[in-house]
């Protein structure tokens, strides 16, 4: 009897953990759908490394061509830019990369209903590989209220110099009001950056060279009901606004130095040791 008990004990777990709703829910993973976390995070459970070709593929097949059941006639609400300027401000290694972006005004006939949702904007630099941004930093911001949320995705291994580094991207959120269509409005956005250490060269600099910044727009019912989400990719007016590239020309060493101040950098850092060893000696004899 003692050793019958131990059997009934085991055949009841048993039968419990493969009933069919326990084991589907044991086999089946819980998938988080791309529209319920950052785009990026999505685009990393695919593929590896950022490359253009691969996100560009992403954003076409994954995420804007996906059918809208919230807004049936979302062809209305076209969110059109008329300018986007970027430039770098501050010096150094740390500067920032400010982007100025323009709307057109838009007298959409169904802004009414458009009121009834909760609209995002979603703006993701894919950074080059020789700089990176600090995400704790970045979540400061969040915190003062400057973005709404914020995320840094894929090499986030800040002391990688360049050349042993892979590219990473930010993704920005912020707040729309629906509003903002009947009028021409502007929104400024300023993303601090740091340099890393590049390759040596003959120049001595390295130039960085960044592309327009990829920008989406959120739209959901208030009410919270699973995948009731539509995207849409601003478009471009009459301007051309995706000829806003910038240049970030950041110091490196020169290959023809790389002797020099391997041997200046080797006799002050032995001089420095002979000097820390003969205090040492000199103070404990006294």
């Amino acid at each position: 009897m003692a050793t019958i008990q131990p059997l009934l004990h085991l055949l009841a777990c048993l039968s419990f953990l493969f009933s069919p709703g326990i084991a589907d829910s044991l086999s089946t993973p819980v998938v988080d759908s791309p529209i319920n976390k950052f785009l990026m995070q999505f685009y990393y459970d695919t593929y590896t490394n950022l490359h253009d070709s691969d996100f560009e593929n992403f954003v076409s097949q994954k995420v804007t061509s996906e059918l809208c059941e919230v807004l049936p006639d979302k062809h209305d609400l076209v969110w059109r830019l008329s300018d986007l300027k970027r430039n770098l401000t501050g010096e150094g290694s740390h500067r920032s990369v400010s982007t100025l972006i323009k709307f057109q005004s838009q007298q959409l006939k169904s802004l009414s209903e458009l009121l009834s949702y909760s609209c995002e904007f979603i703006i993701i630099e894919r950074l080059p590989s020789g700089v990176f941004a600090d995400p704790f930093e970045l979540q400061h911001l969040v915190q003062r209220g400057v973005f709404s949320d914020v995320a840094v995705f894929g090499d986030t291994n800040l002391e990688l110099p360049s050349f042993l580094s892979n590219r990473s991207a930010v993704e920005i959120h912020l707040v729309v009001d629906p509003n903002i269509l009947q009028e021409p409005t502007d929104v400024k956005i300023e993303l601090p950056l740091h340099a890393r250490y590049q390759s040596l060269n003959e120049s001595g600099y390295s130039a960085v060279e960044f592309g327009a910044p990829d920008m989406l727009v959120r739209c959901s019912t208030k009410e919270k009901v699973e995948n009731r989400y539509c995207f849409f990719k601003l478009e471009k007016g009459d301007a051309n606004v995706y000829d806003s590239r910038i240049v970030w020309k950041i110091p490196s060493g020169i290959k023809t130095h790389a002797n020099l101040v391997s041997t200046v950098t080797f006799t002050v850092a032995l001089l420095s040791t002979l000097a820390i060893v003969a205090a040492s000696l000199y103070y404990s004899n006294s």
